[in-house]
């Protein structure tokens, strides 16, 4: 069993960024404790800040993957292009957010990535990765 987390934009600032909103820790730490929690399945990690490169990963790991845990950040709420990569890929993708971002700016309460998730997580904090990883590993 192999899942993909894949970050978008900004979330390489996670411990450093509006703390009062993501929180204090990083998420390498973070990831290294799920791998800690999850010792069955093969967990990768990919973060970019370009919207190009996020395509690509999906593209490069849709086909073969168990699933794919997506926090596209600024992107869920922009991009079309992720959006159709999800479409065209076979593995389940869940949507993550670390914030609930229906309590905070309205142009956040729009995704272009849940209509094409099987679901989305909000507002768990770091746990919401957690939640999914968990979600995928119980379907498969």
């Amino acid at each position: 069993m192999k899942i993909l987390i894949l970050n978008g934009p900004n979330l390489n600032l996670l411990g450093k960024r509006e703390p009062e909103i993501y929180g204090s820790n990083d998420f390498e730490s973070y990831f290294e404790k799920l791998k800690g929690e999850f010792p069955a399945i093969s967990l990768e990690y990919f973060q970019s800040n370009h919207e190009g490169a996020i395509v690509d990963k999906i593209q490069e790991v849709g086909f073969e993957y168990t699933g794919i845990v997506l926090n596209a950040g600024a992107y869920t709420h922009t991009s079309v292009a992720i959006a159709d990569a999800i479409k065209a890929v076979i593995s389940p993708v869940i949507e993550v957010h670390i914030s609930n971002i229906f309590t905070r700016e309205e142009f956040r309460h729009h995704s272009f990535i849940s209509p094409v998730s099987v679901g989305i997580i909000s507002g768990f904090g770091l746990n919401s990765y957690k939640l999914a990883i968990s979600h995928l590993a119980e379907t498969k």
